[in-house]
């Protein structure tokens, strides 16, 4: 048997990166200058996860400014006192609020994938921000001449095509990032805006065949940044049976970092559907510590006696650097994190 393994999507990027992005905020570096700086940060990416032997890459969203904002990237209607979303040690992140209509993606993922098409010898995944995730710049009062309703209408055109375009482009699969799944318990304990998060997306999904779905899958996380998370503390079982309502084929679940991982797979099985795929978290990009390949072969066979071997693959908990500024964990760690996951599923399987 084989089992697939796959990474979450961003890589932390090297400091020459970083240092240009700040340059080029402060208008010390143009434009092409700067992308000849993501171009070499993204060669050295696709290079070191192949080095890492992962059947699947991504392009360690190098070129992304964060792995929400990215459709945002240019669009004008924006002020910048949004939604603040806080972390368990202190620190926030904050996102835009649309000012005006209508709403238009000015940046979707396939640019990303294509670029990473050029250098890659392996499949290649894309990430893609939820749709969800994207109605959290809408305002809570409603703009003049342009109703939530008709941004919503909108968003979902822009959500369904920027799937699409990544699937035309060659995407071995379409990752959905729904980070926010979790933190909307906190914010709304009822579970009612998870629930229409849910329906939301599933608005989009709805536009795809059940072919194409097979290659879309969900990702949900406590949300990582600066080595800290959002929404760790919210209970799982909240959440996870209505994740799994989410029509795609594929959902990868952060479990290396859960308190109770036990209690999250019985969770799973009971909730996960027989056409699903799970890909469990076995590595924790938060822990500066790097797994051993035993460990996560152990974590693997720990899954297997909850959910049948030919649906179980692995990934990491979590991007290690989802915000383009995030230098909390070293690129070195990263790809020794992912070396680990690689090697331990392949001793899973020889175990299985």
């Amino acid at each position: 048997m084989t089992m697939p393994t796959e990474p979450i999507g961003s890589i932390p990027r090297p400091g020459y990166l970083i240092e240009g992005l700040a340059e080029h905020a402060a208008g010390r570096l143009d434009a092409d200058g700067l992308g000849e700086l993501r171009e070499k940060a993204l060669v050295d990416t696709i290079g070191r996860l192949e080095e890492t032997g992962s059947p699947v890459i991504t392009d360690g969203e190098q070129g992304k400014p964060s792995f929400a904002t990215y459709p945002l990237a240019g669009l004008t209607s924006l002020a910048p006192d949004g939604v603040v979303i806080p972390f368990a040690d202190g620190h926030t992140r904050q996102l835009p609020r649309l000012t005006a209509g209508p709403f238009r993606y000015q940046t979707y993922a396939d640019a990303y994938l294509r670029e990473a098409k050029k250098y890659a010898t392996k499949p290649v995944k894309q990430a893609v921000i939820a749709a969800s995730a994207i109605s959290l710049v809408y305002p809570g009062e409603e703009l003049a001449g342009y109703d939530r309703e008709q941004f919503i209408a909108d968003l979902v055109n822009e959500a369904e095509a920027d799937i699409r375009r990544s699937l035309d482009a060659g995407a071995d699969s379409v990752q959905i990032d729904f980070t926010e799944g979790r933190l909307s318990l906190k914010l709304d304990p009822s579970g009612g805006l998870l629930r229409s998060f849910v329906d939301l997306n599933n608005a989009v999904l709805d536009r795809f065949s059940e072919e194409e779905r097979k290659k879309i899958g969900v990702h949900t996380c406590p949300g990582g940044d600066q080595d800290s998370v959002h929404s760790l503390d919210v209970d799982y079982a909240g959440l996870l049976p209505t994740l799994f309502q989410l029509r795609v084929g594929n959902v990868y679940v952060q479990l290396a970092s859960e308190p109770d991982p036990e209690r999250a797979l019985r969770v799973i099985a009971e909730h996960a559907r027989p056409d699903q795929r799970v890909f469990i978290g076995v590595t924790d990009p938060i822990d500066p510590r790097v797994e051993t390949a035993e460990e996560v072969r152990d974590r693997v066979l720990r899954a297997a006696r909850y959910l049948p071997p030919d649906r179980l693959g692995t990934c990491d908990d979590c991007g290690f650097s989802p915000f383009a500024d995030d230098t909390s964990t070293s690129r070195d760690i990263a790809f020794a994190k992912i070396a680990a996951r690689v090697e331990g599923t392949r001793l899973a399987v020889e175990s299985l």
